[in-house]
């Protein structure tokens, strides 16, 4: 484990987990999460890869710095960027779930020449029209001022209660408290400046960017997540020679409810003849 100052985030810190050996990969989780997100899969592929796993700004062990303007798509990429620096790392194959896809997409479109492959889990090239993304925009606000006003545990009890997550109340009771526990832990002010910084309303869309993904590219969505198994099929046909996965008996959080099949998906993805 690492902590790494950044000059792209006003000089806030990472906290940045190093697994395994080989080709990079930076995996980077959803709003809520933090690196324990891809514990699963780094058993799986520490063999044969090097897992890098940030907690993003705001979330985990990460710092919460007060401007939201820092947590933004831009200062995000740049924070990566920096990092593979740091780390002295060229190229790597990008991983994002949620939020976290947004973010690997966009740092593959902004660093083509430091990108390997791309694999979304569950993600979205952001919001195609103004209104949507107003909309959106507002909608954050609210909920942020909430996280701040009302305290961690009642936004965790709402955002919990989204029919997002319903199909995770099929998971082991002790595997919910886990995922529970760990979004508990969270900074309020770091979740509500990441809504203001990084939501999906403040993403630039990068709908006419997919086109000019050269990485080899999967795309991952749950059978039962109807809207992102939408997106993901939307992306596949954007991106020339992409993959697609849809995972059957899943929702939003594929590599959770089915960790087997996802992450043998990737692993088979990462290892074949065309990502060498």
């Amino acid at each position: 484990m690492v902590r790494l100052a950044l000059r792209a985030l006003d000089h806030a810190c990472l906290n940045v987990e190093i697994k395994g050996q080989g080709p990079a990969i930076v995996a980077i989780h959803g709003f809520t999460g933090n690196l324990s997100t891809w514990d699963s899969l780094g058993e799986v592929v520490r063999s044969k890869y090097s897992m890098i796993c940030p907690d993003m700004l705001g979330h985990g062990a990460s710092d919460a710095p007060h401007d939201p303007l820092l947590y933004d798509m831009d200062h995000t990429t740049r924070a990566l960027e920096e990092m593979l620096d740091h780390l002295a790392i060229t190229r790597v194959h990008w991983l994002g779930y949620s939020m976290g896809g947004r973010i690997a997409l966009a740092a593959a479109i902004a660093l083509p020449e430091r990108t390997q492959t791309l694999t979304i889990e569950s993600a979205s090239p952001g919001l195609f029209g103004a209104e949507e993304r107003e909309a959106r925009i507002r909608s954050d606000i609210t909920l942020a001022d909430q996280i701040q006003q009302r305290g961690i545990r009642e936004f965790i009890n709402y955002w919990e209660s989204l029919p997002l997550w319903q199909s995770q109340f099929r998971l082991p009771v002790a595997e919910r408290e886990r995922l529970r526990a760990q979004r508990l832990a969270n900074n309020p002010a770091g979740l509500a400046n990441s809504l203001l910084g990084m939501g999906t309303g403040m993403q630039p869309p990068l709908y006419h960017r997919l086109k000019t993904i050269q990485a080899p590219s999967l795309f991952i969505a749950g059978e039962e997540d109807i809207k992102f198994a939408a997106i993901a099929r939307s992306m596949h046909q954007a991106v020339p020679g992409s993959r697609i996965k849809i995972i059957q008996e899943s929702g939003h959080a594929v590599h959770l409810e089915q960790p087997a099949i996802f992450n043998q998906t990737v692993l088979e993805f990462l290892n074949s003849p065309q990502q060498s």
